[in-house]
């Protein structure tokens, strides 16, 4: 299978979109870790559709015009880690939830840890919003794209204006 990428400007840097023909594949930071999402040889196309469908979406996303993505997902990953990232995109636009509170979702409450590690792992981020995963104590704890781009699209999805206040760990 060939995977497609193009870089579209954000709010939050520089995100590098991965496409398969079947979906979207990752959505990665700037200064991304090159073990955290692995995937075989890219080409540019900054014209392939689902790209240019996820750039436009995000772009709706980031003017505050978009609380739901519309976009068929290609996740590479464990059925463990699929089953995390299925829950993620269950968490409504605005809300937040714990690692303990994927781990019961799925069926598997004593998984908090390794719900943690598959959240780290998820190679669509914002789509799949793992942003939305935050401490129990309600505190913002890792995040691929850095706890500051992580309180950007918390405040963005409270309205923009930082209705709420985040704690950074």
């Amino acid at each position: 299978m060939s995977y497609f990428c193009k870089i579209m400007p954000s709010p939050v840097g520089a995100l590098t979109l991965i496409a398969s023909d079947n979906g979207l594949a990752a959505v990665l930071w700037p200064d991304e870790n090159p073990n955290r999402v692995v995937l075989p040889e890219l080409k540019e196309d900054p014209a392939h559709p689902v790209l240019v469908e996820t750039e436009r979406q995000l772009n709706e996303y980031f003017a505050g015009e978009r609380t739901e993505f519309t976009l068929k997902l290609d996740f590479v990953g464990t059925a463990f880690q699929k089953k995390v990232w299925q829950a993620l995109v269950a968490i409504p636009f605005g809300e937040t939830r714990s690692y303990a509170d994927i781990a019961r979702e799925i069926g598997n409450p004593r998984a908090v840890r390794a719900v943690g590690a598959a959240n780290g792992k998820n190679p669509i981020s914002i789509i799949a919003p793992c942003h939305r995963v935050i401490g129990s104590n309600g505190k913002l704890t890792g995040f691929a794209g850095g706890l500051e781009a992580k309180a950007f699209l918390l405040k963005i999805e409270a309205g923009g204006e930082g209705e709420r206040e985040f704690v950074l760990k």
